[in-house]
């Protein structure tokens, strides 16, 4: 478990947990999840506040949707973000946080990316420290939904690449499977940015944090980071929707062009078919059987009837 105090723009690593709250500033402590068990009754020594066991579950499960609640004593919020790449499960494990007047407990697995960056900001300053609890608890969530947005380019440019190989010619099995994947992770997203919404808009709008209107303000801009990346997953299924209808209008394009050829070839070579047949029958007594010129003639037939066809079909515009 790390222990910050926090305060006036500084932010110290403490060693030990305080027997008491500090006189100014307000501590953070974060945990990791299933190894600083202890974490409830340290809030309840030093805030006075009883985590419930339900919430205590809850910062344990590791499948657990964007979610806030709240009791008389403290706000929960759990919040998931992505793990910064395409490949696998994009959504990364929930971060559960508990926040009361003067402290913040985060409850993580323990290499959460946006808490590790949220710390090197405040200790090599390059942030000023928030001025409350709920303040730092908004610049966690804030490096959260950044991580989000850095998938932004990642997942425009696969797309592309995916769209290009499905229309190819000799699209195959690969170019489908690689598509429903990123149909897959847009999925994914979609439904995300739906969970992380309603957690930080009833976050926003609780009691207990009503008051201070200027972070209200900014918990509205990171709502906006949040349908940002919405509409970017609603557009790009929307795109690949397209892609899909400009897929299957090429096919039935191909397949037209080539039952077009099939029928142009078939119209030539039946009639040529049905005078070979006719000759080719064994009747002593045929017409022109017996002539010298019978084969010349034959194929005279034939090369007329077949480029009269070409020309029918040419003026026709059917081929």
């Amino acid at each position: 478990m790390k222990i910050h105090h926090i305060q006036a723009d500084t932010s110290q690593l403490l060693e030990a947990l305080p027997e008491a709250l500090p006189e100014s500033g307000y501590l953070w402590l974060d945990c990791t999840r299933e190894v600083d068990a202890q974490w409830p009754q340290l809030v309840q020594r030093l805030e006075g506040a009883t985590i419930h066991e339900r919430h205590v579950h809850d910062s344990l499960n590791i499948a657990h949707v964007c979610f806030h609640d709240f009791t008389n004593e403290y706000d929960m919020l759990i919040f998931r973000s992505t793990n910064g790449d395409l490949e696998g499960n994009v959504i990364g494990p929930p971060v559960a946080f508990f926040l009361t007047q003067r402290c913040l407990v985060s409850v993580q697995p323990g290499d959460n990316p946006a808490i590790a960056s949220t710390l090197e900001r405040l200790n090599t300053h390059v942030q000023r420290s928030p001025g409350s609890a709920y303040g730092l608890l908004h610049a966690i969530l804030n490096n959260m939904v950044d991580q989000m947005l850095t998938l932004k380019n990642p997942l425009t440019s696969r797309l592309e690449q995916h769209s290009e190989g499905l229309l190819e010619a000799n699209a195959g099995s690969e170019s489908w499977q690689l598509l429903l994947q990123h149909r897959r992770i847009l999925r994914q997203l979609e439904v995300l940015t739906e969970e992380q919404e309603s957690a930080v808009m009833s976050m926003r709008e609780s009691e207990h944090q009503g008051s201070d209107e200027h972070l209200r303000v900014r918990y509205t801009d990171l709502l906006e980071h949040i349908r940002r990346m919405s509409r970017l997953s609603q557009q790009q299924q929307q795109e690949l929707d397209s892609v899909l209808q400009l897929h299957f209008s090429a096919v039935a394009f191909r397949t037209n062009a080539i039952i077009r050829t099939l029928t142009l070839l078939s119209a030539v070579f039946l009639p040529l078919s049905l005078i070979a047949g006719i000759y080719g029958m064994n009747f002593h007594n045929m017409p022109a059987l017996g002539s010298e010129h019978g084969y010349l003639l034959a194929l005279g037939a034939m090369g007329i009837i077949a480029a009269t066809i070409l020309i029918l079909f040419r003026v026709k515009r059917w081929w």
